[in-house]
């Protein structure tokens, strides 16, 4: 054979192939193993930016590839932070767009910035970082693209990113693929057109292997989209088998031993660590098997291989430290949600009326020792002032001091005096020394609020440590306590703007505290102090109840029982701003009331003591 028959003979074999090549079944890959020979991470988005690998989370594996049962339709996951949960979108997103190509929706819970963000910031570095699908999905600036921020081409099918609250991104077009990331952050309805769920949904009924993936953080118990789904699907938990006797267990937070980080094994009883736990190899354990056409799975962050232990301990601490020292039970609702990925439950619809009466205490004055600081608070009616004293310790431990009311007039001056006098009354501790009120809170906002300002701006003139407060005009879900200070009013007084709801969660949760110490709230059974049973209901009048705002949006409300008044509530907040808007230095004030200093009265003598030049106050100096 000569030469030139070889080199046809090589041409014809090599075409031979190339034709193979094209016209041959690809092969078959799940969305795991097309990740793991495709998908590159973008150093933009992902600490470990390169070629993916689903070992590094192998609790992804089970997820991506029930997305390649042709039984399953619905498959949730509700999970918490960290455990790459928006990379299982893309990952999935990928696979259609190279591998089986389909028309796909994404929806976000709103267009501007979520879904916009979604396709610049992760789904467009995907498609550039990965050469299989950087070939065929064009660049948004080309020309010939046809493609769009919220709109991909690609040979085969599309993919369109909406938002929740868009009802025309949901009604569209029919897609077979429909995956919706968070969607406990859904409103309840895309405009008028009802929910956004069933919305996107419907786009996918034609099609007789639709896929439908739902993912997100849960929110609150009893209002959490992601975790009905949940609920309703296979309920499957990552377990993992104990290294000691081998049976298999999810992760739980209630077993983490906080002083050597360890998880005892619910079976054996052994603590070991995490990095041992970690080392086995584990799998998806359902409560309900039998519902194979919806698989859903839970996954917290004690499983995730970017974040460990000691750092998911030291988030747990801090926010039970916010928790108890300053009532303010935000950060724990994170964790709970993003953290161990479960919903946050509301605990109690208020403080146990029996406990506070029968853990009241007699004082033998009118100052309890471990009381450091005094604050006042006045509720201001028609007929009436109604007035409440409060002492101040470490940790914002608190002694309720003095409930009274004082009636008459509030049209005429003489009442107005009549409350300054009961203001600068001295209190004594057992010991013999005092202390006067150091800062008085006195709501503006409700009745006879000209007369209170007028009260103020007399006080102001005075050098009288009072202030006015105000509850915050709108709906207060996330607003902190201390709002802001404002002087828009008729007579320029300082009033500051109140988050109540903030304000009543601080107050309930240090009304839960059972141990003496940081946060816990004493209250005397001395009759002629003020806190008798009516007192107790007053404190308890509010419970917290989960409603729907105008949004759609589940929020935490406070709403008052039937048959009782809420002024002790009301007073106890504004006894709480007004700590808060002294921040005292609790250590520099124990030394004082340890020497028998009464630091709210003025020094004796005319000397006063010129501040430097330049400098400015910090605080409150007391």
């Amino acid at each position: 054979m000569n030469n030139t028959m070889k080199k046809v003979e090589y041409k014809t074999l090599k075409l031979f192939k190339e034709v193979a090549k094209v016209v041959s079944p690809p092969p078959i890959l799940t969305v795991s193993q097309w990740a793991d020979l495709y998908r590159r991470l973008s150093a933009e988005s992902s600490a470990e930016p390169g070629q993916w690998n689903t070992d590094r989370a192998p609790y992804q594996r089970e997820i991506m590839d029930s997305v390649n049962d042709p039984i399953v339709e619905d498959i949730v996951i509700m999970s918490s932070a960290q455990v790459g949960k928006t990379e299982l979108i893309l990952n999935i997103i990928g696979y259609y767009i190279d591998y089986d190509p389909a028309p796909m929706l994404v929806v976000q819970p709103t267009v501007k910035p979520m879904a916009e963000d979604f396709s610049k910031d992760r789904l467009a570095p995907m498609i550039r970082d990965s050469p299989t699908l950087r070939g065929k999905v064009h660049d948004v600036k080309s020309r010939a693209s046809g493609n769009t921020i919220l709109h991909k081409v690609f040979p085969g099918g599309h993919v369109t990113i909406g938002g929740a609250n868009s009802p025309s991104g949901l009604a569209s077009r029919p897609v077979r693929i429909v995956l919706m990331d968070e969607i406990d952050r859904y409103p309840a309805s895309a405009g008028t057109e009802g929910n956004p769920i069933k919305l996107a949904e419907k786009r996918a009924t034609t099609f007789w292997n639709k896929k439908k993936i739902k993912v997100s953080t849960p929110t609150i118990k009893g209002a959490s989209q992601i975790e009905k789904e949940y609920q309703s699907g296979t309920m499957e938990e990552w377990c993992v088998p104990c290294p000691c006797c081998g049976k298999y267990q999810p992760y739980e937070w209630r077993r983490v031993r906080f002083s050597d980080v360890t998880m005892e094994c619910k079976y054996c009883g052994e603590h070991i660590s995490e990095i041992d736990w970690k080392q086995g190899e584990g799998k998806f354990i359902a409560e309900h098997p039998e519902r194979v056409r919806k698989r859903s799975f839970h996954l917290n962050e004690l499983a995730s291989p970017w974040t460990h232990w000691p750092a998911i301990i030291r988030e747990w601490k801090e926010a039970k430290k916010e928790q108890k020292e300053n009532g303010d039970i935000n950060k724990l609702k994170t964790f709970i949600n993003t953290a161990l990925g479960e919903t946050w439950e509301e605990r109690g619809k208020g403080a146990d009326e029996d406990s506070l009466l029968s853990r009241r205490e007699r004082y033998e004055a009118d100052i309890p020792d471990g009381v450091l600081l005094l604050t006042a608070a006045v509720d201001v009616q028609d007929d009436r002032f109604e007035m409440e004293v409060v002492g101040w310790g470490k940790g914002y431990e608190s002694w309720g001091i003095r409930y009274d009311k004082l009636t008459g007039d509030l049209d005429k001056e003489e009442t107005w005096n009549q409350l300054e006098a009961w203001l600068d009354q001295e209190f004594y501790y057992r010991s013999g020394s005092s202390l006067l009120i150091a800062k008085t809170c006195i709501d503006t906002g409700g009745h006879k609020t000209t007369e209170c300002y007028k009260f103020l701006k007399k006080m102001e003139k005075k050098g009288k440590r009072i202030n006015g407060i105000k509850g915050f005009g709108r709906e207060s879900v996330g607003i902190p306590l201390i709002h802001k200070l404002s002087t828009n009013n008729e007579y320029n007084v300082k009033v500051f703007i109140l988050g109540v709801d903030s304000g009543k969660e601080i107050v309930v949760s240090r009304l839960s505290t059972v141990d003496e110490g940081p946060g816990y709230c004493h209250f005397p059974i001395n009759r002629e102090l003020g806190y008798d049973e009516t007192y107790i209901k007053g404190l308890n009048s509010e419970q917290r109840v989960t409603e729907l705002n105008k949004e759609g949006r589940a929020v935490t409300k406070w709403k008052k029982k039937s048959g009782t008044r809420n002024e002790p509530l009301d007073l106890r907040v504004y006894n709480t701003a007004a700590v808060e808007i002294l921040r005292p230095d609790f250590d520099v004030l124990e030394k004082k009331i340890k020497a028998g200093i009464n630091y709210m009265k003025k020094p004796s003598g005319k000397t006063k003591k010129k501040r430097r030049v330049g400098t400015i106050s910090r605080g409150v100096e007391l």
